[in-house]
């Protein structure tokens, strides 16, 4: 194996393992910064050690004895430095004898097999309440899905000081917050849970039809969201919304071979060729779905997404999309979860399912409502029902304000070729 192939190895291990020792290191030490610093000292020992040593046989035990081995020594010389300290030095001794047998237990038990309790805590962390959306994101893909600095400013189009300044403000809101490591209990986690699916939906939904930039997907944040939802819906197995937004995300990840040409321009749903959707992805989201089924109580959100995702997945054509039931599913969700955006998505159903002036009449109750007057969503339907009804100079004007509004250049791109091809059908005898 050459140096450039172990390094590679070495980072493709660190990315699997990365959370699991985090995770490890911040039950220790209860500080997510001291964690990730003592994370990073493994990560650099591997590095010097293992080109000479070779790769452990089991490389994640390695690296968490590694760093829970540097994190109490440093904890103990820091303590011992004072002599007032002299009788918590005593006690961090005894810990770490206890921390070195619960890591031999550990070991014993396996380090390599699935994601574990401290994870599921650490992803807790991170997607606390106290910090923003954006912060709650970069820190969960920073701290869980083991993406770098550099890969998140590139997934989210911001410079990478601004995102490294992003995660350094997220750990320190945690620490002056005194936010525990823990899974909440009771009646505390339902709010929680809610945090952390919600992150792992924006960020799949950022990879699935990105926010800005030249590249309308960004496959590595959908890959990094399925990683987590599995890892979530294996932790947490009683849990009918943890399967639901992993059934979400499976159909959804199928269609993603199909989404983009060769030259990587956008291929609209009714467009692409179904043949090209990922079937095992496809089994995988019907299968988490009829476990959120199973599930007593309601179905929430995510489920009933997931089921308007399956309806679409059974459908080998267009045509034989089930628009009436998707109709009836969106009518439920907007029980449960109302928004402008559900009422734009059962708009296009019911256009679907009962004619363009149905739908058009539904997208028209939405023209006055401020949370969409910048949402480029809502004239490109507009524009999609006025040219199916033939009205082709209000369609082109609708698929033009919608190329203004985006901030993606190839959805842009793709809504003045709309818009071009509204001028062509008009010009037709």
């Amino acid at each position: 194996m050459t140096n450039q192939e172990l390094v590679a190895t070495i980072e493709a291990i660190w990315r699997i393992e990365s959370a699991r020792v985090v995770a490890g290191l911040a039950r220790l030490t209860h500080d997510l910064g001291l964690a990730e610093d003592f994370a990073q000292d493994a990560l650099v020992a591997a590095l010097e050690t293992w080109p000479s040593t070779g790769i452990p046989d089991n490389p994640g035990a390695w690296l968490m004895a590694t760093a829970k081995r540097r994190a109490l020594d440093r904890l103990r010389h820091q303590s011992m430095a004072a002599s007032k300290h002299v009788e918590l030095a005593r006690e961090l001794d005894a810990r770490h004898a206890l921390f070195e047998q619960a890591l031999t237990e550990r070991i014993d038990a396996t380090l390599d097999g699935d994601i574990d309790d401290d994870v599921l805590r650490l992803l807790f962390t991170a997607c606390h309440p106290v910090l923003s959306p954006d912060a709650r994101a970069a820190l969960t893909l920073k701290v869980v899905g083991g993406l770098t600095t550099e890969e998140i400013a590139r997934a989210y189009l911001k410079s990478e000081p601004t995102i490294a300044q992003r995660i350094v403000r997220a750990k320190r809101t945690l620490t002056e917050a005194h936010v525990p490591f823990e899974v909440p209990r009771g009646a505390a986690l339902t709010p929680r849970l809610a945090s952390v699916l919600q992150i792992i939906y924006l960020i799949f939904n950022e990879g699935y039809a990105a926010t800005a930039g030249d590249d309308w997907m960004r496959p590595t944040l959908c890959d990094e969201a399925l990683r987590l939802g599995r890892a979530l819906a294996e932790l947490m197995p009683q849990a009918s919304e943890v399967h639901g937004l992993a059934a979400l995300m499976e159909i959804q990840a199928s269609r993603l071979p199909a989404r983009v040409d060769a030259n990587g321009d956008p291929i609209l749903l009714p467009d692409q060729d179904r043949s090209h959707w990922d079937h095992l992805l496809i089994r995988r989201g019907l299968a988490a779905l009829a476990r959120a089924e199973a599930l007593p109580g309601a179905f929430g959100p995510y489920t009933l997404q997931a089921a308007i995702a399956a309806c679409h997945a059974r459908a080998a054509t267009l045509e034989d999309t089930d628009w009436p039931r998707i109709t009836a599913l969106y009518d439920a969700l907007a029980v449960i979860a109302p928004s402008p955006v559900i009422t734009l998505n059962r708009a296009v159903a019911v256009g679907m399912a009962f004619g363009p002036a149905a739908g058009l009449e539904l997208v028209d109750g939405l023209l006055a409502e401020p949370t969409l007057a910048h949402y480029h969503l809502l004239p490109s339907v507009r524009g999609d029902l006025l040219a199916r009804l033939d009205r082709i100079p209000e369609a082109r004007a609708e698929f033009e304000r919608a190329a203004t509004l985006t901030r993606n250049g190839r959805e842009r791109a793709l809504l003045l070729a709309r818009a071009a091809a509204c001028t062509v059908k008009r010009r037709r005898p």
